[in-house]
């Protein structure tokens, strides 16, 4: 393979792991906005039923601070390169897999109950599970703003194994992107020579790694690149 192709090629990748990453972690939050489960409590007579809908974020809100991890280290990765950058690939498929387990762990009927417990208001005290863990189909119909007395009964019903599946795809995404830059990020394209501090171009020079003869520093900070990439340049290509 000649030096352009392995250059096209590595290119290629990179842009895939970073996308990979990126949709990953947007699934993962679209899928936490949706309602997940219900929670209903039977009140003793004559009080009405009440329903607490629970959002994937009111059962995993894990998974939701992870992606925000790995979006970070995807900006990482961008603005690092060689051992570095492997290392933070490790680290984003940390986050990836820990964001699919989270979902897989910890989605059950009775922290479905629980979770809707500590959103409701009662009374004199807070609002008691009575026999949670029981699982139904069904449905019932949200009440706004649920007021539940102590000993009421609570019946969970599970319903957002689609949001839970684009979760764990999500989750994948975000792994895969991570793994791919353990592998092959130190190959990959890195940011020119004016994005980086005085102290990295040093270092590059004194390597002798792709950069060291582009032009010269401009300012050092994250503005800089972002206003170039919202300009159509590429950071990653020479700037001569």
């Amino acid at each position: 393979m000649t030096k352009a192709a392995r250059s096209s090629s590595a290119r290629r990748e990179y842009s895939l792991a970073l996308l990979a990453g990126a949709v990953g972690a947007g699934l993962i939050w679209l899928a936490l906005r949706e309602r997940w489960a219900q929670a209903v409590f039977t009140q003793p007579r004559p009080l009405p039923q009440q329903t607490v809908n629970v959002t994937g974020s009111d059962l995993v809100p894990l998974a939701g601070g992870l992606a925000i991890a790995a979006l970070a280290g995807l900006a990482a990765i961008i603005a690092t390169k060689g051992k570095w950058r492997s290392g933070i690939g490790v680290l984003v498929a940390l986050f990836g897999a820990g964001a699919g387990a989270a979902v897989m762990t910890t989605v059950t009927a009775a922290t479905v109950i629980s979770v809707a417990s500590s959103h409701v208001a009662s009374p004199g005290s807070a609002a008691m599970s009575g026999a949670a863990g029981s699982t139904t189909g069904g449905s019932s119909v949200s009440g706004g703003s649920a007021v539940v007395v102590s000993g009421s009964h609570g019946q969970a019903i599970l319903g957002g194994g689609q949001w839970q599946i684009l979760v764990i795809v999500g989750a994948l995404a975000i792994f895969a992107a991570g793994l791919a830059t353990a592998l092959r990020g130190a190959d990959w394209p890195v940011m020119s020579s004016k994005y980086e501090s005085p102290v990295g171009q040093r270092e590059t020079a004194a390597t002798g790694e792709p950069g060291a003869e582009m032009v010269p520093a401009g300012p050092a900070d994250a503005a800089s690149m972002w206003e170039s990439l919202s300009g159509g340049e590429d950071p990653t290509g020479p700037t001569g």
